[in-house]
């Protein structure tokens, strides 16, 4: 075999190869994405089906349910009454789909929780078979803290969608609060006596090396200067070395 025709049959041989590699890689590629597609399920419609079979049928399908709330609704107790994602929805292997399950219709008056504390209006709730909703708080100096000053639904209430039961409860006056002196440039000892005078106390004191501050100096502080404190408040300290 001559150069020419040596040279010629080394670059059908690259060609050849080069087809070769370029077909496997589409090949590749085209297996993942079946594989990807395969793996996608869709969403299957859960509502009016009581829980248990609902779970059951989303494991078959390789998903997971999570109850995120139960409320009451004309439906009977113990079916999801809404779902998401929605059905027919693509998901992959292993994806929650989360529910709401019915209570069936409200049986329960939603008690009067004002004025009493919050762990006595908690126990009510539970001995009615209704659950504490979110709790609010805020500073009142005419109410005594820990009392229930509102609460959603109002008592009474009779045509509640939720068992959850929304409270305000008031944290009583506002704590005294004080303006946060500034440190930096004092020797340590001045810095921890006017926190001792002022009601605060030293959390932490970090040494700090190459500062360009003469060593024991406060270089810098946590809170800083001009915050809003309350007494007893910790404060960091960081000085030089």
């Amino acid at each position: 075999m001559g150069f020419r025709e040596r040279s010629e049959w080394v670059g059908r041989m690259a060609l050849l190869t080069f087809v070769l590699a370029s077909v496997a890689f589409l090949s590749a590629i085209l297996t993942m994405r079946f594989a990807i597609q395969g793996r996608e399920i869709v969403t299957p419609d859960l509502t009016r089906v009581a829980l248990s079979p609902a779970q059951r049928e989303l494991e078959a399908r390789g998903l997971h349910l999570r109850v995120e709330d139960r409320v009451y609704s004309s439906l009977p107790a113990g079916v999801i009454a809404r779902q998401s994602p929605s059905a027919g929805t693509p998901l992959k292997v292993g994806e929650l789909v989360h529910v709401v399950v019915s209570l069936g219709q409200q049986t329960v008056t939603i008690p009067q929780l004002d004025d009493r504390s919050l762990r006595a209006a908690q126990i009510e709730l539970l001995s009615g078979g209704l659950q504490t909703g979110e709790v609010s708080s805020a500073h009142l100096p005419e109410f005594p803290p820990d009392i229930v000053l509102q609460q959603d639904p109002p008592a009474g209430s009779t045509d509640a969608s939720s068992p959850h039961v929304d409270m305000l409860v008031s944290l009583g006056p506002q704590p005294p609060a004080y303006v946060m002196p500034g440190f930096e440039g004092l020797p340590l000892a001045e810095a921890q006596q006017q926190l001792s005078a002022a009601g605060l106390k030293v959390a932490k004191i970090t040494p700090l090396p190459l500062t360009g501050r003469p060593p024991g100096t406060v270089t810098s502080q946590l809170p800083q200067r001009g915050a809003r404190v309350e007494p007893g408040a910790s404060v960091e300290l960081q000085v030089a070395q």
